[in-house]
């Protein structure tokens, strides 16, 4: 009887948690965004007949659960804590660092022989049709080796860069791998977040400058801070960091900026959003976080428009760029669903000629470049 009752009261209790959970996330109300992890969270998916069948209701609602889940950010913060109890060097897709440095997760088998090719493919089309330059950056896996844990498996972005410069030839190709090399002993990334930092940007700036024929119109010593106690993407998926960050800008490059336009309706004065630095997102100070089109018009008597076509990476790194264009567009394609190429010819100036820069990290060119001619 004693051993019913116990086997009863364990199964009342777990019901009861159950329960209570289902009852919480019924009264909950979805959340849009989350600002911790900087990203949009999934809706309630709409069940039919169709989606129920092919079993894409269940996959979607399951995300949705994981996403919608009461206290999520608490019991992600209980799992570090079990993790680390057990020793491990990976939590939720990022790997505890050396020197406090989180760093995202990027597993070999997660792109295929066949990914790759595919973007190669398009790669190749992009850079023949408007002789483009490319910077593909690495990620701090590949970057800061000595700060990984021992025998921590990340895409040989290397290789990869090789790849590319086979098939698009080394004229084309930015190579902002040796730069980063040559300087990983500096804070080139953050501790936090996955994105490299304005002196990262800055290395690439000078890469960027030295391919186009350039003189280098900014210095490090012209970088400043803007914000302290930064935590970014990656503490929030792991929820553990000994260390802030320091967001820097360079300021003088207010002094070439006339007019920024966003999406075609919203204007500004500058590249920087101040408002975002009250907010857990800082990295979004740079062009305002992300949107499908950018206009920089800066009034240079020097003239020349390009167009740069990019991910998140190069936010911090375009104001640095006006200072060589009369005309800047940036587009990223995540957020844009119109025709590139199309697009493009529509932006060409009266001479006909526009430099075109395409600049993603090497992990986002695989996982999101792409584009409609």
């Amino acid at each position: 009887m004693n051993e019913k009752r116990s086997a009863f009261f364990s199964v009342f209790i777990i019901a009861a948690v159950i329960l209570s959970f289902t009852a919480a996330d019924l009264v909950q109300e979805d959340r849009l965004y989350s600002e911790a992890e900087n990203r949009v969270l999934a809706s309630r998916p709409k069940l039919t007949v169709e989606s129920l069948f092919s079993g894409d209701f269940t996959k979607e609602y399951e995300t949705y659960v994981t996403d919608q889940f009461v206290g999520r950010d608490k019991w992600i913060l209980v799992k570090t804590y079990t993790d680390l109890a057990l020793q491990k060097k990976e939590v939720g897709g990022v790997y505890l660092g050396a020197q406090g440095y989180l760093i995202e997760q990027h597993l070999p088998e997660n792109y295929t022989a066949q990914q790759v090719e595919e973007k190669l493919q398009l790669l190749e089309k992009f850079v023949e049709k408007w002789d483009a330059r490319v910077m593909l950056v690495p990620t701090a896996d590949n970057i800061l080796e000595e700060k990984m844990p021992a025998h921590a498996p990340r895409v040989d972005e290397k290789a990869l860069l090789s790849q590319v410069e086979n098939r698009i030839g080394a004229h084309s190709c930015i190579d902002v791998y040796s730069v980063l090399m040559e300087h990983a002993d500096q804070e080139i990334y953050y501790h936090t977040d996955h994105h490299w930092t304005s002196l990262g940007a800055y290395y690439g700036y000078l890469a960027w400058a030295e391919a186009q024929g350039f003189q280098p119109a900014f210095s490090p010593e012209d970088m400043e801070t803007v914000a302290e106690g930064f935590r970014g993407t990656l503490y929030a998926k792991a929820k553990l960091s000994p260390r802030t960050d320091t967001i820097h800008y360079f300021p003088r490059t207010m002094e070439h900026i006339r007019k920024v336009t966003y999406d075609l309706k919203k204007t500004s004065d500058t590249c920087y959003e101040w408002s975002h630095l009250d907010t857990r997102n800082k990295y979004a100070f740079f062009l305002d976080d992300n949107h499908a089109l950018v206009e920089i018009d800066t009034g240079s008597q020097e003239g020349g428009t390009l167009f740069v076509v990019k991910d998140s990476y190069a936010n911090c790194l375009v104001p640095l760029l006006a200072a060589h264009y009369e005309k800047i567009y940036v587009m990223d394609l995540r957020y844009f669903n119109g025709r590139l190429f199309t697009f493009m010819e529509s932006c060409l100036p009266e001479e006909g000629e526009m430099d075109v820069l395409l600049l993603y990290n090497c992990i986002h060119f695989l996982e999101e470049f792409k584009y409609v001619q």
